[in-house]
């Protein structure tokens, strides 16, 4: 089996070698006038592009198939094996094919080719010079990815294993304490890496045509129409990927939260917020002409920040949960593909200044101009400051922070404000015109969201006054750790005023939103005669992009409404409870009105005996009222001695009672951690929404992109709504 995986990775390697030459010869041919010649090797390199795809998918299938039938004779097969049975345990198998570094690493080089086979096959259909050119770039780095794995020791997938099996079949003693971690085994984890890697992957395609762009010297909207379909499709995996980890993080890791500003968490955040900006680049370029050298350097740190993210998790240079051990192959490679990525777009741009001149100046900062830059001006520079932050600690002692590990205090001292800032600016975009926004209109059209924006603010004053005030007053009086870091963010006044001035931007965001689709919903069922709930669903239809960026904005109101309660006014507290084996009794756990009284404690395996359960029931009352039961255990691997903890929640609509079990003291008291989550519904609701916005919005570029329209109705759309500003 290893044999046949690195033949598929030679194959791979030298068809990837053929299509980077074939490719860069057709170009040069080109240029000298030479169409024929340039046709054919264009033509010969979309071919190789194919069965670059065709014999990574192989090596991936491959690995697949070891995994599913158990076959140990490859190591990685061997080290990231599950255990696992039930139905859930064919996912885990599988998702052993990215699991470990090699393995990623080899299925991340054959999404690159798979995006690029999509590519190829058109130019297959029809000889395309900037298309020829952007598969020329991304087969490049596929290259680089399929040389890791065939050429270094540190990224060989398929080393073959020693002598895994005894003379009766079994493994040996030294190959059964191995396999994948149980805290990969959940079906959270086992989905979010593939979702990250496909937005990863991704990315390489709109720097692949920035680059294409560049080398063409062709500024017009081309590349961005080419590139727009696969960023949106980008960003919407990496969100739900983002999402899903949030998800494991909140179940399994059992510290009762879905951020905690790892520096891993915060590596697949950057390549999401500069993708952002990035869409937004592509906007103003498709409906202004403008925003040109921004949408080429935006493209270029999308790419260059996807492998700044894989830098920090695979080299070693920080230390965290998620991350893989130091790898000094993966510090070089990575190290050399960001540099590599930015000098060249840094140095594309400067050489094509002229063709990618636009007009960006800000007539007015009450305008969509102003709105838009603004928007990218928040993305990249926070992304820098962040992606900064999160390596200091392995930064020399001389510069700010260097040599420190910071804390999840540090990372929302910066996130909170310019977060509601970023939000605030997405509120009032809608209503602002381009170059100048008539105040008189302006106001005409904020009045009604305003108005209303206040009702739902008192609403959630009022909320704040009665519940996450004396929550938060309660944990300041108690003193201890918690109340130290809860004043290590700020004073009260600014800490608490942040929440309320965030709450009316999310409340000012959610109307704004609203009567944006409800004005346009109104003006679309006049125009063509339907029924107002007719026109609604039928203007996703006219213009998914459009409206879907609509439900995405309307989802971030409710997003930061479940940040500010969730994040914001915590409720943890961690007991020991005295508790009788014997009789299996012990005291009640009272939180904030909940009180928990233990029913049952349990000890049972799983997994073919090589997992033991300690597991413990609590029955729920709150204010004497029975809510449900929890039922948090521990399970213990009797092979590689490796705990996880399982919490147990009860949801209510406005906040988790979340309970996480540890075991039983060295005293005989069960150890149990108690935590309120207040408002987190509307984070994952809102986050729900978020990626059925971008969902939309990615169909529609999508759909455009096949019809291979011309025209493009958000741009006619746009220009429709800015002639009642201008007169």
């Amino acid at each position: 089996m290893a044999t046949y995986g690195y033949v598929g990775l030679l194959i791979a390697f030298m068809a990837a070698a053929v299509s980077v030459a074939s490719l860069l010869i057709g170009r040069i041919a080109l240029k000298l006038r030479k169409n024929d010649l340039s046709e054919t090797l264009y033509w010969a390199g979309g071919v190789a592009t194919v069965l670059t795809c065709v014999a990574l998918t192989f090596c991936c299938a491959l690995l697949v198939f070891c995994f599913l039938t158990e076959n140990y004779t490859i190591e990685y097969v061997l080290m990231e094996h599950s255990d696992a049975t039930g139905p859930l345990g064919v996912l885990f198998d599988v998702s052993g094919l990215w699991a470990g570094r090699e393995g990623s690493l080899l299925f991340w080089a054959w999404l690159i080719s798979v995006y690029n086979t999509i590519i190829a096959v058109r130019t297959l259909r029809k000889s395309d010079s900037m298309d020829s050119m952007a598969i020329m770039v991304s087969q490049v780095i596929a290259l680089i990815f399929i040389a890791t794995g065939l050429f270094s020791e540190s990224g060989a997938v398929f080393e073959a294993t020693g002598s895994p099996y005894m003379e009766n079949g079994k493994l040996t003693m030294m190959a059964s304490v191995v396999g994948m971690s149980p805290l990969l085994e959940h079906w959270a984890q086992a989905v979010h890496p593939p979702t990250l890697f496909i937005g990863y992957a991704g990315l390489t395609i709109p720097f692949a045509y920035a680059m294409a762009a560049i080398i063409e010297n062709d500024a017009s909207e081309k590349w961005v129409n080419r590139a727009s379909g696969y960023t949106m499709f980008s960003w919407l995996f990496l969100g739900i990927g983002i999402g899903l980890g949030a998800i494991w993080a909140y179940v399994v890791l059992g510290w009762g939260g879905y951020w905690g500003w790892d520096p891993v968490e915060n590596a697949s955040l950057f390549s999401w917020m500069i993708a952002l900006a990035l869409v937004h680049c592509f906007t103003v370029y498709r409906q202004r002409g403008g925003f040109k050298r921004w949408a080429i350097m935006c493209a270029t740190l999308a790419f260059a920040f996807v492998i700044v993210g894989t830098f920090i998790t695979r080299s070693g240079i920080v230390q965290s949960v998620h991350a893989f051990a130091e790898d000094p192959v993966s510090l070089a490679m990575f190290g050399t593909l960001i540099v590599a990525s930015v000098a060249v777009g840094v140095i594309g741009v400067v050489l094509r200044w002229k063709t990618f001149e636009s007009n960006d100046d800000i007539e007015s900062m009450m305008s969509k101009n102003a709105a838009y830059y603004f928007n990218n001006v928040i993305m990249v520079i926070f992304t820098f400051v962040l992606c900064y932050l999160t390596v200091s600690s392995a930064l020399p002692e001389f510069l700010p922070f260097g040599g420190q590990s910071l804390g999840p205090g540090t990372y929302n001292a910066i996130a909170r404000p310019l977060g509601i800032v970023y939000c605030l600016i997405i509120a009032v975009c809608p209503l602002l015109a381009w170059g100048f926004t008539d105040r008189e209109k302006f106001v005409k059209q904020i009045k009604v969201p305003a108005i209303l924006a206040v009702v739902l603010f008192v609403a959630l004053a009022v909320y704040w006054a009665l519940v996450l005030l004396p929550s938060y007053n309660q944990i300041i009086d108690a003193g201890g750790t918690a109340a130290d870091s809860l004043m290590s963010e700020g004073p009260s006044w600014y800490y608490n005023g942040l929440a309320l001035v965030g709450f009316a931007v999310a409340s000012l965001l959610f109307f704004t939103t609203l009567m944006m689709i409800v004005r346009n919903a109104q003006q679309h069922a006049k125009a063509t005669g339907k029924n107002a709930v007719a026109a609604f669903f039928h203007l996703f239809k006219v213009n998914p992009s459009r409206y879907g960026g609509f439900v995405a904005h309307f989802a971030m109101s409710i997003i930061l409404i479940g940040l500010i309660g969730s994040s914001m006014y915590i409720t943890e507290v961690s007991k020991y409870v005295p508790w009788d084996e014997t009789t299996n009794v012990a005291d009640p756990i009272d939180v904030e009105g909940y009180e928990l009284n233990l029913t049952d404690s349990q000890v049972y395996t799983k997994d073919n005996d090589s997992t033991y359960v300690y597991e413990v029931t609590f029955d729920v009352t709150e204010d004497g009222k029975a809510i449900g039961s929890v039922t948090p255990s521990v399970s213990l691997d009797a092979y590689t001695q490796q705990t996880k903890l399982n919490a147990s929640i009860v949801h209510k609509p406005y906040e988790d009672l979340f309970v996480v079990y540890r075991g039983v003291s060295d005293e005989g008291d069960l150890a149990v951690d108690v935590r309120i989550n207040r408002l987190i519904i509307f984070v994952w609701v809102g986050f729900g929404l978020l990626m059925l916005g971008t969902f939309i919005s990615t169909l529609g570029y999508l759909v455009k992109r096949k019809k291979g329209t011309a025209a493009d109705p958000e741009k006619a759309e746009a220009d429709a709504d800015e002639k009642p500003a201008e007169a």
